[in-house]
């Protein structure tokens, strides 16, 4: 008798594989296409370039140059990538003056390197930030080492008023000295995943057993940034809003300054009157001019131009040449010293730009006239505008606090509206017009969110992951039935719930949560829901994988991902793992179904021949040829377990005859085999480089054998 397997759609562990019958249970990089499984499109990295830091944002848009940009956050830096190439545009966040202020140890000589300890009380940097050291003449030499002027280094923190540096070079003496030197701090640095404090006075007032020697957490550092127009605003969650200006582009513009009263600026650009500049030497910068500090265009005619330490403000004047050459730095500039800032927010734990008549909008943050933050008001610029936020009668900038949870989390743009979640509701924000600008609904209360990456749009409705469930939003608030629930949020470490993330795969109908698994601090599993499959029931589907940020494809050919190999890489393009290398691994892609009975189930089968139905369309391997392993797993009864490979919950020791286990190709018409059991599983498995396979309805040839 032939047996057609045919199982539905998606993967099913709400029960168990017995119950499950006729569904799969298992999986890893597959997913669902018309009804059946195939591996998923292999990855390949953009370029061989690498940046500092775990990505946890990405946003991409083009220039009016044409340019396809990509915004990176990272818990270290903030770069914008072009071609493959990583430009490091992190802002920066104070420059202060040190008189001798640096210390070398000869006993820290090592490797052709000296540590080098600075003191600068007025900084606020912490461990792994960054620090930039410019001389006041020049190259700073001191006790047989050397700083070229403009040199970037990652600081180890000591106490609150010093840090070391290693520095290239061998200290000949131990003391301290160095003259005048500008150190250029970036902005603070965040941490990789959330950290436990514990102990008294761990985290916040209030936060966990606060006082009691629990635990709380630092959380991780999140970017968010979105296109204004061709530019781009970012900043870091409970951070400033920073501004990068397209039209000063991704590479270093050399100036050349006079020594003049005032100086008189020529550039390779054409800078217009306000714009906002710092400027980068090799050397010295001329006197009367730091690195690092803003300065702002005035008096602009082409390429020429002077600078004023205000807006309109009195044009500097220099009195030395300086040395070395001089750069108008590329770095993103804070949104409150961008010419006509008025009332700009002083942080944001999240923001977003409108589609309707594009207002900057942010979440959680201070009122205007005001400093203290509040986590549950809504702010809004005026429309077209990134600078005016003080509300009046010839502005639509205003402001409305929330009223159901303690915080907002994050806000998607939908159709028509955005809808807005706290930690424990949902409201829609609409615009009006008129006085009122902007209309709020609430549309759920006791709902949940991961975090501010766990939201996506997709088919039109709003999905997110929470903290026990999925939910879905398309006009109307309803749970999402998921087949996959209590296996991901059972084995998802919830410590690490910061890390979660969504992303859409369009051209497959799929929404993609990424996730950390038991005690794991970082990123390994995903799990997906396909919401045209089974009928448009939607499927869900599981694997691991470990990524920190995702794109759709958008403006790009194909979806990107981060990698915890600090790059980028284009997934659905090939079909292998190409993270590190052109050549790659091979991915391995497995499914298993659930047990399904032989007739039914009273009486053993005997198995004595399978006929294979599958394809192997786009695969590059030919020599071997394309092949799969197709395995039927045998049981004596639903809960004895399988012998080879040992029991999945049952017993290792179970009477049960041998498992069939069978490389099937593309020519395959027949396998002949000898499996008995009450029930059984299929697994399909394929994990050759350059494979890529579909499987169809394969069927089974089975005999009645006996009842024990």
């Amino acid at each position: 008798m032939l047996k057609k397997l045919l199982f539905k759609p998606g993967v099913n562990r709400e029960n168990t594989r017995y119950t499950n019958e006729g569904g799969w249970y298992e999986s890893d990089k597959i997913r669902f296409r018309q009804g059946t499984p195939e591996k998923i499109g292999g990855w390949i990295r953009i370029s061989t370039n690498t940046f500092l830091g775990i990505c946890r944002s990405l946003w991409n848009w083009i220039t009016l140059g044409s340019q396809n940009l990509i915004g990176i956050g990272t818990n270290l830096k903030f770069y914008i990538s072009d071609g493959g190439a990583y430009y490091d545009v992190t802002p920066t966040r104070t420059e202060n003056t040190l008189v001798d202020k640096l210390t070398t140890d000869t006993a820290t000589n090592s490797g052709g390197y000296t540590t080098v300890t600075v003191a600068d009380i007025n900084s606020g940097f912490l461990n792994n930030d960054f620090v930039t050291l410019y001389g006041s003449a020049g190259n700073i030499s001191f006790n047989g080492i050397t700083i070229t002027s403009g040199t970037e280094y990652q600081l180890t923190y000591v106490n609150n008023t010093t840090y070391t540096i290693r520095v290239a070079g061998t200290a000949t003496s131990s003391s301290t000295g160095g003259g005048t030197i500008y150190a250029v701090y970036q902005v603070n640095t965040g941490p990789q995943y959330a950290v436990p404090l514990t102990g008294w006075g761990a985290g916040s007032w209030g936060a966990g057993t606060w006082g009691n020697g629990g635990t709380s957490t630092d959380s991780l550092r999140l970017w968010n940034q979105f296109n204004f127009g061709e530019d781009l605003i970012f900043g870091p969650s409970a951070g400033p809003l920073y501004y990068w200006d397209a039209s000063i582009g991704l590479t270093q513009s050399s100036v050349t300054i006079s020594n003049a009263s005032p100086a008189v600026v020529t550039s390779t650009l054409s800078l217009p009157t306000g714009q906002a500049i710092t400027l980068n030497t090799t050397g010295a910068l001329p006197t009367g001019l730091l690195p690092g500090v803003k300065y702002y265009v005035i008096n602009s005619s082409g390429t020429s131009f002077n600078l004023s330490l205000t807006s309109g403000g009195t044009a500097i004047n220099t009195s030395s040449a300086g040395s070395g050459s001089q750069y108008i730095s590329v770095r993103g500039v804070p949104v409150t010293s961008l010419t006509g800032a008025n009332s700009v927010p002083l942080t944001q734990n999240y923001f977003l730009i409108s589609d309707q008549s594009r207002f900057v909008i942010c979440f959680g943050t201070n009122d205007y006239g005001s400093t203290a933050v509040n986590p549950m008001l809504v702010r809004w610029s005026d429309q077209e505008s990134v600078v005016e936020w003080a509300p009046s009668a010839t502005t639509q900038a205003g402001s409305l606090a929330l009223s159901r949870g303690s915080k907002i989390v994050t806000a998607v743009q939908s159709r028509q509206e955005i809808v807005i979640f706290t930690d424990s509701a949902l409201y829609s924000m609409q615009y009006l017009g008129g006085t009122a600008v902007w209309g709020f609904q609430l549309l759920a209360d006791n709902i949940s969110i991961a975090n501010q990456n766990a939201a996506i749009v997709a088919g039109g409705a709003v999905y997110w992951m929470g903290v026990d469930k999925f939910y879905k939003y398309d006009g109307r608030f309803q749970t999402l039935n998921c087949d996959l629930r209590q296996f991901v949020f059972e084995s998802i470490n919830k410590q690490q719930f910061g890390q979660v993330f969504a992303g859409t795969n369009e051209g497959f109908n799929e929404i993609w949560w990424f996730y950390c698994t038991g005690n794991s601090n970082i990123v390994d599993s995903y799990v997906i829901f396909n919401y045209v499959e089974n009928e448009g029931q939607g499927a869900w589907y599981y694997g691991t994988l470990g990524r920190t940020a995702w794109l759709d494809s958008g403006t790009q050919n194909y979806p990107i991902a981060a990698t915890y190999s600090n790059n980028i890489v284009q997934h659905e393009n090939g079909v292998d793992d190409c993270t590190d290398s052109v050549t790659g691994t091979a991915i391995d892609s497995y499914i298993v179904s659930s047990q399904f009975d032989i007739e039914d189930g009273h009486k053993f089968g005997f198995v004595w021949r399978m006929l294979p139905d599958l394809k192997f369309n786009g695969s590059t391997t030919t020599s071997p040829a394309p092949y799969i392993t197709m395995t039927l797993l045998p049981l004596q009864n639903s809960g004895s377990g399988y012998n080879n490979p040992l029991s999945v919950g049952g017993s290792a020791e179970a009477n049960v005859t041998r498992v069939g286990s069978y490389d099937v190709d593309q020519y395959t018409g027949q396998v002949y085999t000898r499996v008995r059991g009450r029930q059984m599983s299929l697994k399909v498995r394929g994990n050759q480089l350059g494979l890529q396979w579909q499987l169809g309805a394969p069927r089974i040839d089975i005999r009645t054998d006996g009842n024990r």
